[in-house]
């Protein structure tokens, strides 16, 4: 939504799974092989993996499922993470939105990144049913 689109920078790549991780630590136990301290390469390796995730989202809105199916079929049947989780992993991308961009991220904003997540989401989960 205007300049609040994504974009792939270190600063977003290591702030999303490091706010994760601290807010809800629970999160930690797919993670055990990572070092997970701030700034480090795992981290920021994840994090532009997510943050890929949804550049790639935000260019196929006319076909979620497609775009986000192989990534939905890995976390669902070979990660096996807790649905649960793409919650809190929401949380905390919109958090990090929220401090990043600041005044800019309006409220007209935070709701269509809201709308926006919860629709990636809903597919992360749906090969769990």
């Amino acid at each position: 939504v205007g300049t609040t689109r994504p974009r792939q920078t270190p600063t977003t790549s290591l702030t999303v799974p490091h706010r994760l991780f601290l807010s809800f630590p629970q999160t930690k136990t797919y993670f055990s092989h990572f070092n997970l301290s701030h700034g480090s390469p795992d981290l920021l390796r994840h994090g532009g993996k997510v943050v890929n995730a949804l550049i790639n989202a935000a260019g196929h809105l006319d076909d979620l499922s497609g775009a986000l199916s192989a990534l939905s079929d890995l976390h669902a049947f070979q990660l096996r993470v807790d649905p649960g989780n793409f919650r809190l992993l929401s949380h905390s991308i919109q958090v990090t939105l929220a401090a990043h961009f600041g005044s800019e991220f309006t409220p007209v904003a935070q709701s269509a990144w809201d709308k926006f997540i919860a629709a990636v989401s809903e597919i992360l989960v749906s090969k769990y049913r």
